[in-house]
């Protein structure tokens, strides 16, 4: 028996240098070791052959036995090492299509928001199958999109028809450098989807216009408009307002952000309640002709993705009614209270049939 062992290692090694697969090698180990086991079974005792392989078939059951079980836990363990990394490699697809179900590596980067009260195992689940649409991947959409990501919202669509330029990355910090030249939606798309498979990014690589507005509001629940030009801030505006849709707004100049929600269904003012008219040229100037403090953006940023956060969970109070203005050169803040405007043309009947 030693001598075949022998032989048989001899063969395997060999068998291997000359490009014989494992499966072909153990074939032909298996069907010699068969042959010499029903051989030592049928022959005569005193037959030379059986006698030369020891006169008896019991240690050569006995070794096949042993080596038989160590192949078979082996093939065992390789099945189930391939499943686990199959299941593995498909579940942040899986996850990325929102439903009650969390995989167990959810629950883990999610626990510290479901073991707040506010939230909870409830909360986390409406956070996954809400759907959120963040206008601009700039200044503002950059940490909105960063945080409501990492908070696991399941649907995330961003719309913008600007490209990483390298003036951005001053402030704009879910670009990087490689990023420049490339549309600001797909950068903040794999900068999402990089931190957290489990979201959908759905980008759109355009401008928004009034002759799409509604159609792509109608497919989330919350709008939150990070523009910086009047004229998209006053097409989002009338859209959500026909939609009855929450808009969380924010604006950044200089040192100074404000963050308040717009959503006249809950008897709110709208946008063009507070701004009934674009201001005039250089009264209020864009970040490139004022200039804007870099940490700004994420701090106004981060208190929109909480306003929506909250919207979703039902937490706490939103900043309905109410304007929150940050002043960061003086370490400042202030809210205080808005109200609808008689006679607007945007959502005054709005405001009307709320009040029947």
């Amino acid at each position: 028996m030693l001598l075949y062992l022998i032989a048989a290692t001899a063969f395997w090694v060999l068998g291997r240098a000359f490009g014989l697969n494992a499966r072909r090698r153990g074939s032909v180990i298996v069907s010699s070791y068969v042959t010499i086991v029903l051989l030592l079974i049928v022959l005569p005792m005193d037959h030379p052959f059986k006698l030369a392989l020891g006169g008896t078939v019991a240690p050569w059951l006995l070794v096949g036995g042993g080596i038989g079980l160590i192949a078979l836990y082996r093939w065992g363990l390789g099945r189930l090492k391939s499943r686990i990394s199959n299941q593995q490699e498909a579940e942040p697809v899986q996850d990325n299509v929102p439903n009650d179900k969390f995989s167990s590596t959810e629950l883990e980067r999610y626990a510290r928001h479901i073991v707040l009260r506010e939230i909870g195992g409830v909360g986390q689940k409406k956070i996954k199958k809400a759907k959120v649409l963040v206008i601009g991947a700039g200044g503002l959409g950059a940490p909105v999109l960063q945080y409501l990501g990492a908070a696991g919202l399941g649907t995330l669509g961003v719309i913008d028809d600007d490209v990483v330029d390298n003036s951005n990355l001053q402030r704009q910090i879910i670009h990087r450098d490689d990023d420049i030249g490339m549309p600001k939606v797909f950068s903040a798309k794999n900068a999402v989807e990089a931190q957290n498979p489990y979201v959908t990014v759905v980008p759109y690589n355009r401008r928004l216009t009034a002759d799409i507005a509604e159609e792509l509001f109608a497919d989330y629940d919350i709008i939150v408009d990070g523009s910086d030009n009047f004229e998209c801030r006053y097409v989002a505006n009338k859209a959500a307002v026909a939609l009855g849709k929450p808009l969380v707004s924010g604006a950044l100049s200089q040192w100074e952000g404000q963050v308040t929600i717009f959503d006249p269904k809950q008897g709110t003012p709208c946008y063009k309640c507070l701004f009934p008219t674009e201001p005039a040229a250089g009264i209020a100037p864009s970040c490139s002709e004022a200039g804007v403090f870099a940490p700004l953006p994420g701090v106004i940023g981060s208190m929109i993705a909480a306003e929506v956060l909250k919207l979703i969970t039902h937490s706490g109070e939103p900043l309905r009614s109410n304007m929150l203005i940050y002043d960061s050169l003086y370490s400042e803040t202030r809210k205080f209270a808005i109200r609808p405007r008689q006679g607007c043309d945007v959502c005054a009947a709005t405001q009307v049939q709320e009040g029947n």
